[in-house]
């Protein structure tokens, strides 16, 4: 077993970050200031398969979007954390709550703000467009982009490495 399969296989709660992983990072601002983004479907199919084998599944921002709200209520994931301006306070203040390990977890990021908690989770996952220095501390970089298919591939990951592959889920 390699060191990508056995992180895998430890992750009890899978963490996002939103802009530039569960979306491309692109803001769409509208007239009157307010945001749009654009999320990806099969990301959000990915996101309710690891629910249906058992996985939690979180996000952790650095932004407030009443979009991601909405989105994350949608999915029904566990816990979502908006407005983190310290990430890695906030990574503990989740672990605590959803009674996990720091070793239990993964996260997946693109940017700087994300990498105290990449260095500090079991399995820390870049996008493929995340800036360098994220790529360098993680254990896996996707293929895919954010918002374009990484958070899928990286739950098809997870679920291979388990040995578990859900049925279908709405999304």
């Amino acid at each position: 077993m390699n060191d990508v399969t056995a992180r895998a296989r430890a992750v009890r709660l899978a963490i996002f970050d939103v802009d530039g992983v569960l979306t491309d990072g692109t803001l769409w601002i509208g007239p009157e200031g307010e945001t749009f983004k654009a999320f990806n479907i099969l990301d959000g199919h990915g996101l309710k398969m690891l629910q249906s084998a058992g996985v939690a599944t979180a996000i952790l921002s650095g932004r407030d979007s009443l979009a991601v709200t909405r989105r994350a209520r949608e999915l029904s994931i566990g816990h979502v954390v908006q407005g983190a301006d310290d990430k890695l306070a906030a990574f503990d203040q989740l672990l605590a709550k959803a009674g996990v390990a720091a070793q239990e977890c993964a996260f997946v990021g693109d940017d700087l703000p994300d990498l105290p908690v990449m260095k500090r989770c079991g399995f820390a996952v870049a996008v493929a467009n995340a800036v360098e220095d994220v790529k360098a501390a993680s254990h896996y970089v996707t293929h895919a982009s954010g918002g374009r298919g990484a958070v899928r591939e990286f739950c098809e990951l997870l679920l291979r490495a388990r040995g578990q592959l859900a049925g279908p889920a709405a999304v």
